[in-house]
């Protein structure tokens, strides 16, 4: 396959800041995203900014999260996918590109995944010439098996719940036996850990700087809070962490599937997190503190954003801005609201102040749960006002301080050690390559990668 049928795309600078790529192409990418968004080009629209360069990101109405601090929302939903996973996706598919070990035409790209990750696999592999086939669990939504399939890929079901990832390593294990098939596994791919470390953090740092620069916090972060599925976007609180020592990074679960929190496993509808397992590009050791989310609160915290009786009893009750609530129904998804509660529940554990900023992610947004919302009405009744402002004042407002377990160094080796069962026994890893990832400069020597990576690049595409 000669280089010539090679799709080559964005640099993670270029990610990071999509004016430094060449006019013509970024211009081509701008007038393809709306008009043909199944166009290669659109790798070229991969990052956190729009067109006029701002970062895509809002700052949560106090009204709602009732803390002094600014919970501050990076969002997703104008991403080429509408979920910020196609970034990682693309960053395993054009690291292995470079490294030949993938070839467009000959191999198949295999996405083992919870949701978002395969649906950027999906994405992007055929945009770069690739066949393209993702394992999703039977239990997730319906949307997200139509959406790969419109993407141009195929799909196959796995038993079981967002939580089922051993049944997806086992299948995807299988396949990997015929020598067509790669496996991007976002669980163990450091592509995926450095668009976040990079890409993300980095953004994470400038609005931080926007937000100062208009009057609003102290140009810091005093905290990243990260649901964790692959554990790529948690990535980014070591950036923030390099940035601003005292900041902190707090993990996410769901409380029906803790762990991290107690070694708990379980079922959940947190759709994107809570795999039952610490991945292996997870630095535990950045961790500041693990807390659990209840998944039910976080689906009827996302039906009360996104409904006519929740928009009514926010602007009518507690004067919520009508932008606010128009920002907030388009840019959530259901770990999107994971990720609020958790920043909020932040805020109040360490007692953070009107001039400290929480940054969290909203991964993806609401046209993929339209069937769970369904079936949310169907088990509990339609919300109606009464039942939307019990919902506000409860998930909230009234976001509790219990599922909280600190990062003591105990703590911490215990997390790491839980890699053991994955990687080791069942994944085919070393312990010394498991307690090399003990050692700071392992992580500093993947974070240095992103430079490699975008000088080897520019010379394949030679510009």
């Amino acid at each position: 396959m000669s280089a010539k049928q090679l799709v080559y795309g964005p640099t993670f600078e270029e990610m990071l800041h999509p004016d430094k790529i060449k006019p013509e192409i970024r211009a081509k990418a701008l007038e393809v995203a709306k008009s043909e968004p199944l166009s290669e080009y659109n790798l070229y629209n991969i990052t956190w900014r729009n067109p006029e360069g701002r970062i895509y990101y809002v700052v949560l109405p106090k009204e709602l999260t009732q803390v002094d601090a600014n919970i501050v929302v990076l969002y997703s939903k104008d991403f080429p996918t509408r979920r910020h996973k196609v970034g990682a996706t693309y960053s395993v598919c054009m690291e292995h590109q470079l490294r030949g070990d993938i070839e467009p035409g000959v191999h198949t790209l295999l996405w083992p995944s919870t949701g978002n990750y395969g649906i950027g696999g999906a994405y992007v592999a055929p945009r770069m010439g690739f066949d393209s086939l993702v394992l999703l669990p039977e239990l997730m939504s319906t949307e997200r098996f139509e959406q790969i399939e419109w993407f141009g890929a195929r799909y196959e079901k796995t038993p079981g719940c967002e939580s089922n990832v051993k049944e997806i390593y086992d299948r995807a294990n299988e396949l990997r036996k015929d020598p067509s098939i790669r496996v991007m596994n976002q669980f163990e791919e450091f592509g995926n850990y450095r668009f976040h470390y990079y890409c993300t953090g980095n953004s994470c740092v400038e609005v931080a700087a926007d937000l100062a620069a208009k009057g609003i916090g102290d140009g810091k972060t005093a905290a990243f809070v990260s649901s964790m599925g692959s554990s790529g976007t948690i990535a980014a609180g070591e950036r923030l962490k390099h940035e601003f020592q005292a900041s902190r990074t707090v993990g996410l679960e769901p409380i029906q599937c803790p762990t991290i929190y107690s070694n708990g496993y379980g079922g959940h509808d947190i759709q994107g997190i809570g795999d039952k397992h610490v991945t292996w590009i997870h630095n535990v050791f950045n961790m500041d503190a693990i807390m659990c989310i209840d998944d039910i609160e976080c689906k009827k915290g996302l039906q009360m954003l996104t409904e006519e009786p929740g928009w009514k009893v926010m602007s009518d009750r507690y004067g919520v801005p009508e932008t606010s609530i128009r920002e907030m129904s388009e840019v959530m998804g259901i770990s999107g609201v994971c990720n609020v509660l958790g920043a909020i529940k932040t805020a109040k554990f360490y007692s953070l102040g009107s001039s400290e900023n929480v940054f969290t992610i909203a991964t993806d947004t609401m046209d993929r749960y339209g069937s769970v919302m369904k079936q949310l009405d169907e088990t509990y009744g339609a919300m109606d006002e009464m039942e939307a402002a019990v919902r506000l004042g409860s998930i909230f407002h009234g976001a509790k301080l219990d599922w909280i377990r600190e990062g003591t160094e105990h703590a911490k080796q215990c997390w790491h050690n839980l890699k053991y069962y994955t990687w080791v026994e069942q994944q085919g890893k070393t312990v010394e390559e498991l307690d090399a990832q003990r050692d700071p400069e392992f992580w500093l020597a993947e974070q240095a990668k992103v430079e490699e990576t975008d000088r080897m690049l520019r010379e394949a595409r030679g510009w």
